[in-house]
This record gives structure tokens, C-alpha cells and sequence, in this order.
């Protein structure tokens, strides 16, 4: 039964229109970048076929019991990250902030790997890359520079950047559910029918089977070494969208007596398959560039920007309908792209309007402004590309995992909530939310954590990433990632325009419930 209060909450803030708007918008919030070019890399590379163990393994110990405690925050509270945590207890506001500031840096760069793969789709057409993808890509596309930073302004960059922006900000103005649900029961069919299609044409490919060989074959040793269990669990946090804001922000939009943890289910798999459908996509074209270049398929693979703007390129000017095959992968890139981007934004529009009192379109406005000028400075010009790298990277490591172990740890052991958040999950649900997902909470996911974010620092202590210089990953490293942390730390002490904000809507609407029943 929903109550007027919920009414009230559903009206002022907004809501998906049911259950299944909800679940593509998660999922389309899930499925980005990482899954296509991370995911396969990381599984070639940490013991291929064998690494499927370690990878359900986190999924189901770590990935869907912290996607069900995000649940759990947003659907209980019915607020935007900051919101929920003050309603949780008011000194852990400043959690919620700091998720909203890891989110706003990863706006700024995420904007401009979509703007990349705009173009590319373009460029896909007629190969305008030519007979060096690399060259093209670093020199005539991104004319980067030594690494470092200047103002230069890249037009080729510029323009597809703006554009980017004009439409996230159009589709974050129409609101949750005629911009944010709409967009996600469009994109996410469309996104599954053009990568599928990729898929099946990438395995006609000749070569194809040595690629599948590779990414499959296991490696049963790899299991004994912790950085591979370390990439497992890393790889599951990248890849949901937990940990910063996203999934609390989007589980506040939805009805209140909705089966969550059903929900957390269909969202996880969803995300876990589609990254096997990239594994095998992906690595089928490698055999085939493999193949075409006389070469074993472990001297073509790579991840990330090498992978997309220069790997794929390269398969595309020498397969057999590579044009199609170049408008079918960017085009990917481009949907799952805008439709994380989105959730990404919506964090930070979320908090801004319950914490100012603000509509949706002032929200918005004054929350995209700020993010598309910094984009646009430092992402649009010939230093962009090496300020995008570094951020994120260390806004990965350092921030998302970082926030993510530490509230864990404050829920579970500071503030012992975790057998009320339960109880709200498994109300009206067929799944039993009891001790099994405390333990992984409180114990399993942040010793899974831990690990990697132990792994990670020792890495970046021992050897400076990239080898990039010192003064620049201070700046955009280090002092991005702790710049977050201050950020929440401070915001956190504003006060709320609404002085009745921090009431805890639950408990008003059951108690109007049974005020209604009596009657």
C-alpha cells in the first residue's frame, strides 16, 4: 500500500513509472565502458577460463551483497546518497558527499571518452585513421604532447564534447522518468541488439577461434595468486556502478514496496553477462588481428583507450565489412557510455536538490554548467588525454573502492545497521536478506576490498603511474583523490534549506499506514 507521504516524496523528487523502468535504468548504469574494454583484458590477463572462478566468486560474496546495502540506503530513506546517510545517522552525511564528489570527477572524464567514440563512429565509416590507427589517434585526432598540462584547444575534441553535453543535460532536465527511465528502455534493447550483432559478425572472423582460445583457456595456477582474486573483486566494483552514490540515488526513485533484492539479482547477472558477451566479441576480433598480423593473440590484446582507439581500429581496416564492425563497436560505446554518464550526473543532481531544496532544472543546470566548463578546459585540449588517465585511475583505486570500504565498515561495525537494513530488504521480498548477507558485509566484501586496495597502493607507491611525473600525479592523482574526501568532509556541514529533511520518511509513512488501518 503506498501512502500519501510516499506520494508526496514520489511527486517532489520523482519516480520510475514501475519495477522494469528500474531495472534497465540499473543496468544501464552498470553496463558501461569497463564491461567492453576492461573486462576481457582483466580476464585474459588474471587466468583466463580459470578466472570465471574467482570472478562469480566476487560477484556473489562482494558485488551483489554491496549493490543490495546501496538498495537498502536509497529505497529505506528515499534520498539521494548525502540524504541517506543523514537519515541513517547525521554524522555520516559526509559519506554521501564524498560519493557525490567521486562522481563528479568521473563526469568530467567519462564526457570525453564519449566524445571520443562519437567521432569514431564517424570515422569508422570511411577509415579516415588510415594505415597507422596509432599515430592517428595520439597525433592528428588528440595531438597530444608531451605529458603535462596546457590550454590548448583540440576542435576535433571540442565540438563532439559539447554536444555530449547538450544532450545529457536535455535528458537529465525531462526528469527520472521521461529522461533518465525513458532513455535507459530505448538504449539498453538497442545497445544488447548492436552489440550482439558485433558479437556474431567478430566470430565469422578468420582467427576468431584463436582468440576465444586464449581469452578461455584456463590458467588453474593463476588461483593461488591474490592479485588475481584482487582483480576479480576490483573488477566487480568497477563494473555494478556501487560504491559511489549511483545505485542509492536510483533505488530512492523507485515504489516503495518493490522487491529489491530480486531486483539486485537480474541487475548483477545482466552486468555479468553482457561482460562475457564483450569477452567474446572482443577476443574473437583479436584472433582475427592476431591472425591478419602473423602475431600471437597476446602481443594485440590490450585494455581501455589501447583497445578501443587503436586495437579496434586496426581489426576494422582489415576485416571483411569493417565499417559495419566500426559503427557496431563505437556506436556500443557511445549508448553504454551516455546511459552511465547519465547515473553518474544524477548523483550529484539528486543531492544538490534535497540538500538546496532545488527543482530539477535549476538542479541540473547548476550542477552540469560547472562539470561541462571543466571538461571542456582540461578534457578538449592537447593535455587531455593524460589528465583523463591519471584521474581515472586514481579516482578508481583510491576513491570509489576507498569510500566503499570505509562506509561498509561504518554501517556494519560503527553504526550496526545492518540487521535493520535487512529487515527492509526482505519486507515483501522472496529472497531472505538475514545473516548470510551481514557476514558478507561487514566481513567477506571488505577483506575483499582491502586486498585490492592494498595491492594497488603498493603498486603506485613502489613505481609513479604511467611514468607520468611526479608533480602531475600529485595534482590529478593524489590530490584529486583527496580533494573528494575534504570536499565530503565540508559539504557535509552545510545546512539543509529544508530543516525537515533529515525526517526519516519510513517511519512517517508507517506510521500514517497504520493510522490509515485503524480508521
Amino acid at each position: 500500500m503506498t501512502t500519501a507521504k510516499d506520494e508526496e516524496i514520489e511527486q517532489k523528487r520523482g519516480s520510475f513509472s514501475s519495477r522494469r523502468v528500474f531495472i534497465f535504468a540499473a543496468i544501464g548504469s552498470a553496463v558501461g565502458l569497463g564491461n567492453i574494454w576492461r573486462f576481457p583484458y582483466v580476464a585474459y590477463e588474471n587466468g583466463g577460463g580459470a578466472f570465471v572462478i574467482p570472478y562469480l566468486v566476487a560477484l556473489l560474496t562482494a558485488g551483489i551483497p554491496f549493490l543490495l546495502l546501496d538498495y537498502s540506503l536509497g529505497h529505506k530513506f528515499r534520498g539521494s546518497a548525502p540524504l541517506s546517510f543523514a537519515r541513517l545517522r547525521p554524522g555520516a552525511e559526509g559519506l554521501g558527499w564524498w560519493q557525490v564528489g567521486i562522481c563528479f570527477m568521473v563526469a568530467v572524464y567519462y564526457a570525453a571518452v564519449l566524445a571520443w567514440a562519437l567521432r569514431y563512429t564517424f570515422f569508422s565509416i570511411d577509415k579516415s585513421w588510415g594505415d597507422d590507427p596509432e599515430g592517428f589517434f595520439f597525433g592528428e585526432f588528440l595531438q597530444a604532447g608531451d605529458p603535462g598540462v596546457d590550454f590548448n584547444v583540440v576542435a576535433g575534441v571540442l565540438i563532439p564534447l559539447l554536444l555530449v553535453w547538450a544532450a545529457i543535460i536535455v535528458v537529465l532536465i525531462l526528469g527520472v522518468q521521461k529522461g533518465i527511465g525513458a532513455t535507459s528502455i530505448v538504449f539498453i534493447p538497442v545497445l544488447i541488439l548492436a552489440f550482439g550483432a558485433l558479437v556474431v559478425r567478430s566470430l565469422f572472423l578468420p582467427g576468431a577461434a584463436e582468440g576465444l582460445n586464449a581469452l578461455f583457456t584456463p590458467d588453474w595456477a593463476a588461483l593461488t595468486d591474490a592479485s588475481v582474486w584482487a582483480a576479480a573483486y576490483g573488477q566487480i566494483f568497477f563494473s555494478l556502478s556501487i560504491g559511489f552514490g549511483i545505485m542509492i540515488t536510483y533505488s530512492s526513485y523507485v515504489h516503495r514496496h518493490t522487491d529489491m533484492p530480486s531486483s539486485g539479482m537480474v541487475v548483477g547477472f545482466a552486468n555479468s553477462s553482457f561482460e562475457l558477451l564483450a569477452g567474446i566479441g572482443v577476443f574473437a576480433a583479436l584472433g582475427f588481428m592476431a591472425q591478419a598480423s602473423g602475431v600471437a593473440v597476446g602481443d594485440v590484446a590490450t585494455d581501455g583507450v589501447g583497445l578501443a582507439f587503436i586495437a579496434f581500429p586496426a581489426i576494422i581496416s582489415e576485416a571483411p565489412a569493417g565499417a559495419l564492425i566500426g559503427v557496431l563497436f563505437f556506436g556500443s560505446l557511445v549508448i553504454a557510455g551516455f546511459t552511465s554518464l547519465i547515473s553518474v550526473i544524477e548523483v550529484v543532481i539528486s543531492a544538490v536538490r534535497d540538500k538546496f531544496d532545488m527543482s530539477r532544472t535549476g538542479a541540473t543546470v547548476a550542477v552540469s554548467l560547472p562539470m561541462a566548463i571543466v571538461s571542456l578546459v582540461f578534457l578538449s585540449t592537447t593535455s587531455g588525454l593524460y589528465v583523463l588517465d591519471i584521474i581515472d585511475h586514481f579516482i578508481n583505486q583510491f576513491g570509489i573502492l576507498l569510500v566503499a570500504v570505509v562506509s561498509m565498515i561504518v554501517i556494519a561495525w560503527g553504526l550496526r545497521a545492518l540487521p535493520m537494513l535487512g529487515s527492509h530488504l526482505s519486507d515483501g521480498s522472496v529472497i531472505d536478506v538475514g545473516m548470510w548477507w551481514r557476514v558478507l558485509v561487514s566481513v567477506v566484501a571488505p577483506l575483499g576490498l582491502l586486498l585490492v586496495l592494498g595491492l594497488a597502493f603498493w603498486t603506485d607507491v613502489k613505481e609513479p603511474y604511467g611514468g607520468y611525473p611526479g608533480w602531475l600525479l600529485a595534482v590529478f592523482g593524489w590530490g584529486v583523490a583527496g580533494i573528494v574526501i575534504v570536499f565530503g568532509a565540508l559539504a557535509a556541514r552545510a545546512p539543509w534549506r529544508d530543516p525537515n529533511a533529515l525526517l526519516d520518511p519510513s517511519l512517517t509513512s508507517d506510521s500514517n499506514q497504520e493510522k490509515g488501518q485503524q480508521s
